[in-house]
């Protein structure tokens, strides 16, 4: 029984070791570089169809950073406007353009999201409005 035991090792052993190789959740091709992209619940990824502007635009290289930065501080950098207002538009809060500005019409979306998720309407961009959008 011990030889027998011993040859499936041997002889599975080189079979185990590459099934690691052709993982698919390996590849790079299914994790993101971009820290504003956005993901559901769990931190899976949920890619946009089309590009936009503010794709292109500098950031910060890792997710966790934004979550030092005061709301103040955010709603300046075209990217994470950007970010939170395709956010907004997949949630059917916005309809305007993505260009990164934080805008009237951005306010107005923040605003009714707040309101309908009982949240002390403000139409500013708060800590629970960047969880209920998955933002960092």
């Amino acid at each position: 029984m011990k030889r027998i035991a011993l040859a499936l090792i041997l002889a599975l052993g080189p079979a185990i070791a590459q099934a690691g190789e052709y993982d698919v959740l390996e590849y790079d091709i299914f994790r993101s570089v971009d820290p504003l992209a956005q993901r559901d619940e769990w931190g899976l990824l949920h890619q946009g169809r089309g590009v936009n502007a503010t794709d292109f635009a500098p950031r910060y290289h890792w997710r966790w950073e934004y979550y030092f930065k005061a709301p103040e501080q955010l709603i300046v950098q075209p990217a994470y406007v950007g970010s939170m207002q395709t956010a907004l538009r997949q949630r059917g809060y916005y309809c305007g353009p993505i260009d990164g500005v934080f805008t009237p019409a951005v306010a107005d979306a923040i605003a009714r999201l707040q309101k309908n998720y009982s949240m002390r309407v403000t139409g500013t961009l708060t800590d629970p409005v960047r969880r209920a959008l998955r933002l960092p």
